[in-house]
């Protein structure tokens, strides 16, 4: 429980602090990968400097929420904070690419305790009426640093040994870290409970595997790919039958089916899965297909970050006058007809309607996650809190990752099973993308990329679609009155 002690602004400063350095660590290396990766060498291990970050947060998140659960929301988050900030410093160190994407997986466990519990910590400082305000600020922080951390990244790796990506979030750290231990304050508590190590051991398992076949999914027919599935079915065949038998599970099927929290999460899932489909694939269409610059394509992305603060600070001021089931289910028609916007493009289209789809989607984003978020920790007591707020995370990782499969294998069909007949090859496509001219001009490229990127915007609708079914599946929620409980 929260000591009245807390000062509650210096602490909604380290959470912010705390939770910039994971956001911004995204951006920042994908902006300077390219140059590290071609100082390393085996460049064939590329994409696992990213995957296996997800991986290792996505794992260990339930796990964090439950243990924050039982040991205090402080003792957690300044273990994610420490663990985060060693493997920052040894990532800047690395002299290799297996060293990096080790370092990397070891980044991914500290952000997997750092950012559900910090979260967390949001909801125990503060009841539901003035929470909305807090996680908008929250939000504005992920907006802020997805413009920033590119601009960061360049100016590094032009300026600055590359290692400076990764040791720039030592001060922040540590300046997140003092003021957790000097400002916040938790009633020290005994909860004497049966941790449930085997079935964290089973579950870090059997998402670790599922993540590996998802991002394998390229090679869906190799030996490796073909043994994370195994894997992950084994795990999770054996987790349920854990669970079922624990004392205090890791997963508690109570909490995660509980009808608020189930529905919500299941919204946000769709929802992430949703947005990565913008977030990959407009920029490239603004790029190829309506043949516009860079700069131009990361304009038409840019309006997503513009509209999520605006509807997460929207929300956070009117949801105590229209209540959070109705804000909810506005949001979750945002989603849709953004993407509505997208499906109509055609290589004739301005590049402000893509702009358009954009921010609408950014819109219902900023609307959907805030109430998604609040219902679930509303509805779970202080003792599950950890988790719930856990489970939110986990199904906002878990999208993501599974959209960008999905999406991906749908783009990968459309180039290969375009209805134009034309097939684009992975050189041609990279060709296209750094501005290299065509024999033809491009011109039979980007109608097959048209076709492609429109089944996969198609798809992208679907997805945003069962948004809609998810939210009006939330009951209607009542806030409660009472005051963050105190020592």
């Amino acid at each position: 429980m929260t000591d009245m002690r807390s000062h509650r602004g210096f602490v909604v400063a380290a959470i912010m602090a705390s939770m910039a350095m994971i956001a911004i660590e995204a951006t920042i290396v994908s902006t300077a990968m390219p140059q590290i990766a071609a100082q390393l060498g085996q460049l064939n291990l590329y994409s696992w400097v990213f995957s296996g970050f997800l991986l290792s947060q996505t794992a260990l998140t339930v796990v964090f929420g439950k243990l924050s659960d039982i040991y205090g929301r402080k003792p957690i988050v300044l273990l994610g904070i420490a663990i985060f900030l060693v493997a920052s410093v040894l990532a800047g160190f690395a002299w290799s690419m297996p060293s990096m994407i080790a370092f990397r997986l070891l980044q991914g466990i500290g952000a997997g305790a750092v950012q559900p519990v910090s979260m967390t910590i949001v909801g125990d400082l503060f009841p539901g009426r003035q929470r909305g305000k807090v996680q908008g600020y929250l939000a504005s922080v992920w907006a802020l640093s997805a413009v920033l951390g590119p601009v960061l990244g360049s100016l590094i790796i032009h300026s600055l040994p590359w290692a400076w990506i990764f040791w720039i979030n030592v001060p922040v750290g540590i300046l997140a870290a003092a003021g957790f231990v000097f400002f916040y304050h938790e009633e020290k508590h005994t909860r004497r409970v049966s941790i449930d190590v085997t079935g964290a051991v089973l579950f870090a398992i059997c998402i670790s595997a599922l993540m590996i076949a998802l991002t394998e999914t390229e090679n869906v027919f190799s030996a490796g790919t073909l043994i994370a599935v195994v894997v992950f079915i084994a795990s999770l065949l054996l987790f349920l039958r854990q669970e079922a038998r624990a004392e205090d599970p890791m997963v508690a099927p109570g909490l995660w089916l509980h009808r608020p929290i189930a529905a919500s999460n299941v919204a946000v899932f769709f929802a992430s899965m949703a947005i990565m489909g913008l977030t990959t694939f407009l920029p490239m269409y603004v790029q190829t297909v309506l043949d516009r610059s860079p700069l131009v394509a990361g304009f038409a992305l840019t309006m997503l970050l513009l509209g999520w603060p605006i509807g997460a600070t929207f929300c956070s001021r009117t949801f105590h006058r229209f209540g959070l089931r109705p804000l909810m289910i506005v949001g979750s028609l945002f989603v849709p007809v953004g993407s509505v916007l997208l499906v109509f493009l055609t290589p004739g289209s301005s590049p402000v309607l893509a702009g358009t789809g954009s921010f609408l989607m950014g819109l219902g984003m900023g609307l959907l996650n805030i109430c998604a978020l609040i219902i679930t920790q509303e509805s779970a007591g202080h003792a599950e809190r950890g988790s719930a707020t856990a489970s939110n995370v986990f199904a906002r990782n878990l999208g993501s990752t599974l959209g960008a499969a999905i999406l991906g294998a749908v783009l990968s069909y459309g180039l290969t099973h375009g209805a134009t007949g034309g097939v684009v090859t992975p050189d041609q496509l990279r060709n296209l993308l750094n501005g290299t001219p065509a024999a033809d001009g491009g011109e039979n490229l980007r109608m097959v990329l048209q076709s492609a990127l429109h089944m996969t915007f198609i798809a992208m609708l679907i997805m945003a679609a069962l948004i809609v079914f998810a939210s009006l599946c939330v009951p209607a929620h009542k806030l409660r009155e009472e005051a963050p409980q105190q020592a």
